[in-house]
């Protein structure tokens, strides 16, 4: 229609010269969906990303804090626990004495041991032992001891599995004090158990405060370390071994542990919570330790060694 050029809109404007191609598709391909939104985290410059970047780093940062943890050496301090390592062939890699040392029969015996098993015997200044043990109560000894290798789970079954006598374990939920590791390591040796298994997170490990309170007992007991504890307590279920937890709500006490005499674990919760939920739902049963009105709980390793004690009661009446 004649006029039609002058309407408004009614041809296309360009600066380019010459013809006025098409988009080629262009237009059509840019219409079309990219997939699914990122997560925030995975976001190049979106702050979520920043903040898990971050959380990597400083993970990456204490595992490697860990690791050189865990390489280097300890310290057991004291008379008696250093003694009781010696005597237990703990593999020490040197003894420090104090000058000055007000000499007794256990520094004599544990300077005399340590040079017949071949252990450096240092004399050093009382202040730089003090630096060393970190203030620990020392006097005027301090045995050095590689980082403790633990064993698998699997390794303290196979060993109760030869051993002839129905399997007894001690398996730890929670407990964090290094000092009640170390006595329930020592009850358990002391009342026939195969070993103890703690778990990977949330535990005490054996340092040099647990080796004290073993008395190296560390050494003759296996103690394994479970990445997680309630799946190791169901593949020692389907082993054959009964678990047994400790809990002070049970109405079924120690004195009718009928159990004692089979294949058992024996789990221990911390003082303060006990056993967590699914450790708890694992066990086959629940038990209590009858005490005198108006005490709340005992402390984990007392009742362990209470329990353990009456286990090893009832197998020699067998």
């Amino acid at each position: 229609m004649a006029g039609n050029d002058r309407r408004r809109g009614g041809m296309r404007k360009s600066n380019k010269k010459g013809m006025v191609v098409g988009s080629g598709g262009q237009r059509r391909k840019g219409l079309r969906g990219k997939g699914p939104t990122p997560k925030a985290e995975h976001r190049v410059s979106h702050p979520a990303k920043r903040r898990a970047d971050a959380r990597a780093r400083a993970e990456q940062q204490r595992l490697k804090r860990q690791a050189a943890a865990e390489s280097q050496p300890e310290l057991v301090c004291g008379r008696n626990p250093v003694v009781e390592c010696i005597r237990a062939d703990v593999p020490a890699s040197g003894l420090f004495v104090a000058q000055g040392i007000d000499v007794d029969d256990r520094v004599t015996e544990a300077v005399r041991e340590a040079n017949t098993r071949g252990i450096s015997v240092l004399e050093v200044p009382r202040t730089e032992l003090d630096r060393m043990t970190g203030g620990a109560v020392h006097q005027g000894l301090a045995l050095q001891v590689p980082q403790y290798k633990y064993a698998q789970p699997e390794e303290v079954l196979d060993a109760a599995i030869e051993s002839g006598i129905p399997p007894l374990i001690v398996a730890l939920d929670g407990v964090t004090d290094p000092r009640n590791l170390g006595a329930v390591i020592r009850s358990a040796a002391a009342f026939g158990a195969h070993g103890v298994v703690v778990p990977q997170r949330r535990s005490a490990g054996l340092t040099a405060v647990a080796w004290r309170t073993s008395a190296g007992t560390a050494a003759k007991l296996p103690v394994a370390k479970a990445v997680n504890l309630t799946r190791t307590l169901k593949d020692l279920k389907k082993a054959g071994l009964m678990v047994v937890g400790l809990d002070a709500d049970a109405d079924v006490t120690v004195d009718d542990l009928e159990l004692a005499s089979g294949p058992l674990v024996v789990v221990v919760g911390s003082e303060g919570r006990g056993l967590s939920r699914l450790v708890r739902e694992t066990c086959d049963q629940t038990v209590s330790i009858p005490m005198a009105t108006g005490v709340e709980s005992l402390n984990a390793s007392v009742a362990a060694g209470v329990v353990l004690a009456e286990v090893a009661r009832r197998r020699r009446l067998r």
